[in-house]
């Protein structure tokens, strides 16, 4: 590693009630890639969109190379050599690869010398075995090559400091040991990378140095060979952090759901499920993995009612409730955590209350008739927050000032508290720290032990060995392989869900005993 490249000093942002940034210190070094950790709500993102003049700091300065920069915009940002690949990709799916990278470039003007772009995208890709088709359109593209083409926009651009947000959330492990192998490569070449991530694992793999976060201030910067993953885990959130969870033994119940010969379309109008059949039984935990976009978000949409089947047949304790509207499949015991918290799972600008109260607005005692009965609905709300560990600056903050972690743990407690007999969780711990996803990953277990029917869909494997009974790999819409946990391997897993290898012995389910 060479001399510092980035220097932000004594950083503070402040947002309505809360300070995000308090007097953050931060440097970065030419060659190096450091690790930036913290809880949901740490202050991790407001200090990186600062660096990319997404934000201005109410306080502090940020240096470049040693001399005191301005920046005001990520325009600026890129024009001073730094780039920040976001968690959700900053892409166009209807322009090609070429129209992506050359998008907002001043020099371009309105002519482009789309020969020339080619030539330098391609030598871009043969440097970093990047792999990519300057004339693909970015909807056909894997969720992997569509990152490639992020890191193609950022070198194109002769982007010198690379900020990278949660990465590997979305990649299979063979991706991101790919994307790894790329960022040693860039590495090679002096270029700095800002590396942020809650997978320890992999943080202890990838950095060199490690600098934690906690409640917008500064814990301390380690290097990586002076310190392991529990004490780090211990610096994000002042406690030590179970790592493995005890798993009772399974005690399957009765078949709560299942799916027969189920197909739909997808947004764009494409087949997205082919034919997929499965079961889950209460008491069990029925994983899913899949890289995104194989359809596993329309089987969860078609199973709670918000997307409609287009063959097949869904039955809920064996009840059929295809295509039933979502508040009559939520009657018979379906409840919902969505992938996307705030658009789906949530009202950005209503209160935690209101919030906390979509599924029972309606009944005794927070229903009077027509009107609501603000005091009952507070005091669940409370008896929620107390119960679930729920962090609100006060009841009546529209939610879209919490944290993730929060969020999230509103929506479970919401979804859990009405004691389903079936519960779809789709990516319920996706960018949440590991105190956060800790809790999670232990109440899904706990409503597992009470006997629920559990749909966990999700792209950590990691989390789906830890607390699946069972794991189906999904993959161009079909279900290729179905494996139990005991018997579960996460290298044979990931080339399923890679389309690489599959396992149709393990497809139907006559290995399941009740």
């Amino acid at each position: 590693m060479g001399e510092i490249v980035l220097q932000a000093k004594n950083i503070s942002k402040h947002f309505p009630g809360v300070l995000a940034n308090d007097h953050i210190n931060f440097d970065l070094r030419k060659g190096e890639i450091h690790t930036l950790l913290g809880e949901n709500g740490a202050g991790k993102t407001t200090l990186m969109n600062i660096l990319d003049g997404i934000y201005y700091p109410d306080e502090g300065e940020i240096y470049l190379n040693g001399k005191k920069v301005d920046i005001r915009s990520p325009f600026e940002a890129t024009k001073n050599g730094i780039g920040m690949i976001h968690q959700h990709f900053m892409l166009v799916d209807t322009l090609t690869v070429l129209e992506n990278v050359v998008l907002g470039l001043e020099s371009q003007g309105f002519y482009l010398d789309k020969k020339n772009i080619s030539e330098k995208i391609a030598e871009i890709s043969k440097n970093y075995n990047l792999d990519i088709n300057p004339y693909a359109k970015i909807w056909q593209l894997s969720v992997g090559e569509q990152q490639r083409v992020e890191i193609i926009k950022t070198l194109f651009r002769g982007v010198k400091i690379l900020i990278m947000d949660e990465p590997t959330a979305v990649l299979t492990p063979q991706e991101a040991d790919s994307l790894f192998k790329i960022l040693r490569r860039m590495i090679k070449e002096d270029k700095s990378i800002i590396f942020i991530s809650h997978k320890l694992d992999e943080v202890m793999k990838i950095s060199d140095r490690i600098t934690v976060l906690r409640k917008g201030k500064l814990v301390g910067t380690v290097d990586k060979k002076e310190i392991n993953q529990k004490e780090l885990a211990k610096m994000m959130v002042g406690r030590e952090v179970l790592f493995r969870l005890d798993r009772n033994p399974i005690r399957r119940k009765g078949e709560v759901l299942k799916i027969e010969d189920l197909e739909t379309h997808n947004d764009k109008g494409i087949k997205i499920l082919k034919g997929v059949n499965f079961s889950i039984h209460g008491g069990e935990i029925f994983g899913l993995a899949g890289v995104s976009g194989n359809g596993q978000k329309e089987l969860a949409e078609v199973i709670v009612g918000l997307r409609r089947a287009i063959a097949g047949k869904v039955y809920i304790k064996g009840e059929e409730v295809t295509n039933l509207c979502p508040k009559a499949i939520t009657k018979e015991g379906t409840n919902y955590i969505p992938p996307d918290r705030l658009k789906v799972g949530l009202v950005p600008n209503l209160s935690t209350v209101e919030n906390a109260i979509l599924r029972r607005y309606d009944r005794e005692p927070i229903s009077r008739g027509i009107f609501l009965n603000y005091e009952e609905a507070a005091k669940y709300t409370r008896e929620l927050i107390k119960q679930f560990n729920i962090m609100v600056p006060r009841e009546n903050v529209p939610v879209k000032f919490l944290s993730g972690g929060n969020l999230q743990k509103l929506i479970l407690a919401r979804e859990i508290r009405e004691e389903p007999a079936l519960l779809i969780a789709v990516h319920p711990s996706r960018g949440l720290d590991v105190g956060a996803t800790e809790f999670i990953r232990k109440k899904l277990l706990e409503e597992r032990d009470q006997g629920v029917a559990i749909l966990l869909i999700s792209e950590d494997l990691e989390e789906l060995l830890m607390i699946s009974d069972r794991i189906g790999v999904i993959y161009e819409g079909e279900i290729v392989g179905m494996v139990d946990i005991d018997s579960a391997n996460i290298n044979e897993i990931g080339l399923m869900m890679a389309g690489v290898h599959k396992n149709p012995l393990l497809k139907g389910e006559e290995n399941v005993k009740v």
